[in-house]
């Protein structure tokens, strides 16, 4: 058994999409259920989910609430809920493709020695996608494809949020996400969550792999193209690294802070190449994302 994880708060606009999204083929409903957490929104996103599941009556469906505001307690709220082997992790923004669910469980199938894995996310713009945006800055939309074909993550990399699968046996081994790093609070966003996770698994001694079969849209709309946004979700990361790396050490965090100086560097030199290149509405853009990464991180 699959158990797909959705958490929501305050997007009532997105839950009809993202639940319609995974029961695209009926003959696969018993091999799967979707555990829907609603994460103390204010808005009406419990009730749409509730009548989504009246009107919906095929298929295992499971609703609850947390209350404790942050998406790592809503995620490890529901892996307590789920009875699958396997845990997946979408966001209440996205819409799987429509052979989401069935490349998933092909997956389990025919690798079942693995314990962890994640997809391809594309951004789909409404209405269209930025003239500044760039390949550098999509991340902060949810951007992602590491491959290709399928392989194992190398290089420090790891499957995102909003498209990652894991065995519920490691994940429990593991104690979940890392509420210390809790996602959105409020109106502060204190990010890596999935990266926390992932990389406790892997210092286990596991192999996370990628799958380029299993994909999700991730719906960007311009209000998650505004400065406040994009400042908030690039502080954020920031943020998550500074709590993960001093849990590590001083001299984690020292190094954590040469990196993103380092990173900042390259940042310029790729925006001067858009901007040679006749792309200078993309330079900013790089460099500000950067700047605000680095903020988060020593805590400006």
């Amino acid at each position: 058994m699959l158990s797909i994880i959705i958490c929501s708060y305050n997007r009532a606009s997105y839950i009809t999409g993202a639940l319609d999204s995974l029961y695209e083929s009926t003959d696969i409903l018993n091999d799967f259920e979707v555990v829907f957490v609603d994460n103390n929104s204010t808005d009406n996103s419990l009730q749409i989910a509730n009548d989504w599941r009246t009107t919906h009556p095929l298929g295992n469906f499971i609703i609850s609430s947390e209350t404790k505001q942050g998406a790592s307690f809503a995620r490890n709220t529901g892996a307590k809920l789920a009875t699958g082997q396997w845990l997946c992790f979408m966001d209440d923004d996205a819409v799987a493709f429509p052979d989401f669910v069935q490349n998933i469980l092909k997956h389990i199938h025919t690798f079942p020695e693995r314990v962890g894995f994640g997809g391809r996310i594309i951004p789909k713009y409404i209405p269209a996608e930025p003239a500044w945006m760039s390949y550098y800055v999509s991340s902060m939309v949810g951007h992602f494809h590491y491959s290709e074909t399928y392989t194992p993550f190398k290089n420090g990399k790891y499957p995102l949020e909003s498209n990652m699968i894991v065995r519920k046996d490691v994940y429990d081994q593991v104690g979940g996400f890392n509420e210390a790093l809790p996602g959105v609070v409020g109106t502060v966003r204190i990010g890596g969550e999935g990266k926390a996770l992932f990389y406790s698994i892997m210092e286990l001694g596991h192999t996370i792999y990628y799958d380029p079969s299993i994909v999700v849209h991730h719906i960007v709309e311009t209000k998650k193209l505004t400065p406040t946004y994009l400042y908030n979700v690039a502080s954020g990361m920031g943020r998550g690294e500074k709590t993960r790396t001093l849990a590590i050490g001083s001299f984690s965090y020292f190094k954590k802070v040469i990196e993103y100086l380092c990173k900042l560097a390259a940042a310029i030199v790729l925006g001067l190449g858009y901007t040679i290149k006749g792309k200078p509405a993309q330079f900013w853009p790089i460099v500000k994302f950067r700047i605000d990464t680095l903020k988060g991180l020593i805590g400006l």
